[in-house]
């Protein structure tokens, strides 16, 4: 809600910081004491077109704050997240417009630089002001669907339709993702056939590139290998010269076994040189073997080193016209069968997405006729609930209307469904309804607007609203019912409303008085908060006129007390 209202140098006011509470408010003051100038000064806060025509004569600039205090989840928070401009939900919003005398003006979110577009954005979820501007939410018809839906409690069929359009999407674009692409495999049908035939031909194995790295090093070297294992072999087993024909094995054996023979005498001398010799014995026994085995085991045959580097160069070259690595070729290929033998069952493939699409969107027209079904239904409603609020209004002979009109086109399919809701009145009978805002007067359509809301108040999140002149051209008991309305809607939000009415003056929680006085030959607009004396004077003064009366002052506490009464009841 609205919590402070602090005014410089706009038009007539010089300094005005207001207070405001919740439930009902109202202003009351002669004409020309500086309603109007309030309700301005408030627009420029809540982001209305600046003029040079608001600054006070002889000011530099003026500047208006307007403080809110919001619940954790009122939507403006979102927004404000969004444009990371972040505050602590126990902190108040602060939204601030000072205007030039050259009538550029700045504005500000929480004190921090921001658009007077998005003052505006912001603005407009915070604060309603019927009556005065025509750039009300309630006239913009973008927002009747959501409107029609709060009331009548559709938004979880709303979800679901918008849940059921992303499916449909999903499918459909799953469907043409997959057509395209069997149109694509078509084009290259011939393409993948050679590419799996060679594939197939050169049966590439993973880790086979380092296999044949490695066979051709040792292939290429084979010479020097054979060579090395030959003497290392003579020299192992005695043949070469250097060991004179006995084996290394025997030669240890033979050392270790003349030391056995006197080890005795040596009391233990000897024994860890036995030892030494015994293991030596063993290890060399062992490389041998193992030199035996690799011998074996390696095949040096130099005739295989053509057949080895055909292979490595042949799938090398392979990898390089197909732009991969040599490991990824068996990849490549079952990938490429798999291309192939989607290219034969894609004529299946495809028809069964397509039939998932129709499905989709089959599921989407019943959830989006159902929804439209229930918007009907609601809008029955929402017309029967207004209708018995324009007669106590003076409105009896206008008739409200809640148009819901589906649409066959698919282009206008949307997340929430295919309607196209709007609110519309006639204000004669035999008149064709047409939008809200063509009622005549302002008065009028403040009236008609007070009707709406009071209907629409608990499926419309503004928190703050504002009516000027909404008793315009009434009195008596029509004003009475216009009073009552809006101490109803007061239970639900903050209500505002700036009256010529002492019946709906009388209404008011809080009551403020808007004078013009001459301090030093200029004009000032000042706004008083009034106490129950105060206030009785002001309501016998509406009833009067400029001779305030006993009579008048009777009939105000009058009016006073059957409001007190109504509240209580």
């Amino acid at each position: 809600m609205l919590a402070t209202l602090s005014i410089r140098d706009v038009v007539l006011i010089e300094r005005l910081d207001l207070e405001f509470r919740p439930g009902l408010a109202t202003l009351t003051g002669e004409t020309g004491a500086g309603k109007s100038i309030l309700l301005d000064a408030l627009g420029l806060a809540l982001g209305a077109r600046a003029e040079a025509g608001l600054v006070r004569t002889g000011a530099a600039q003026a500047a208006v704050t307007a403080v809110f205090e919001l619940s954790a989840a009122h939507p403006v928070r979102v927004l404000l997240a969004a444009q990371e401009l972040h505050s602590d939900v126990d902190e108040p919003l602060v939204l601030r417009r000072i205007v030039g005398a050259d009538g550029r003006s700045r504005a500000f979110v929480n004190d921090q630089p921001a658009s007077v577009a998005l003052l505006r954005q912001i603005g407009g979820q915070l604060v309603e002001i019927h009556g005065q501007f025509e750039s009300q939410r309630l006239l913009d018809p973008s927002s009747h669907r959501d409107l029609l839906d709060a009331f009548g409690g559709l938004q979880p069929r709303a979800a679901a339709t918008a849940a059921a359009r992303r499916l449909w999407q999903e499918a459909a674009a799953a469907h043409a993702a997959a057509a395209d692409e069997l149109a694509a495999a078509a084009r290259n049908r011939d393409f993948l056939r050679q590419t799996l035939d060679e594939l197939e031909s050169l049966d590439p194995q993973p880790g086979e590139e380092a296999d044949l790295a490695e066979r051709r090093s040792i292939l290429m070297n084979a010479e020097k290998l054979m060579l090395a294992m030959d003497e290392a072999a003579q020299a192992l087993s005695g043949r070469s010269v250097e060991h004179g024909g006995r084996a290394v094995d025997a030669v240890l054996s033979a050392a270790a076994r003349s030391l056995e023979r006197v080890a005795a005498s040596c009391e233990g001398r000897l024994d860890g040189v036995i030892a030494t010799l015994e293991r030596a014995t063993s290890e060399a026994t062992e490389a041998m073997a193992l030199l035996d085995r690799a011998v074996a085991d390696l095949d040096l045959d130099a005739n295989n080193l053509e057949a080895v580097e055909e292979r490595l160069f042949a799938l090398r070259a392979l990898a390089r016209k197909h732009d991969c690595a040599v490991d990824d070729l068996p990849r490549l290929r079952d990938e490429t069968a798999n291309r192939l033998a989607a290219l034969e069952d894609g004529s299946d493939s495809l028809e069964r997405m397509a039939a998932a699409e129709i499905a989709a969107r089959e599921a989407y027209r019943t959830a989006a006729s159902d929804l439209s079904d229930a918007r009907s239904a609601a809008a029955a409603m929402l017309d029967a609930a207004v209708a018995t609020e324009l007669e106590p209004l003076r409105l009896g002979r206008a008739r409200f209307e809640t148009a819901v009109e589906p649409s066959d086109a698919e282009r206008d399919w949307a997340d929430r469904g295919w309607d196209r809701v709007q609110f519309r009145v006639a204000t004669n009978p035999g008149a064709a309804p047409g939008p809200l805002n063509r009622i005549a007067s302002g008065g009028e359509l403040a009236r008609f607007m007070l009707a709406l809301k009071v209907v629409l108040a608990r499926a419309d999140p503004v928190p703050t609203l504002v009516f000027d002149e909404v008793d315009a051209g009434i009195g008596g008991a029509v004003a009475a019912a216009v009073g009552d309305r809006l101490a109803r809607l007061a239970a639900t939000v903050q209500v505002l409303v700036l009256t010529h009415s002492p019946q709906v003056a009388a209404r008011g929680e809080h009551h403020w008085r808007v004078s013009k006085r001459l301090e030093d030959s200029v004009a000032r607009t000042a706004v008083q908060i009034l106490g129950p004396a105060e206030r009785q004077e002001e309501i016998a003064r509406m009833l009067a006129g400029a001779e305030i009366t006993d009579q008048a002052r009777a009939a105000a506490g009058s009016l006073i007390a059957d409001a007190a009464a109504c509240a209580g009841s």
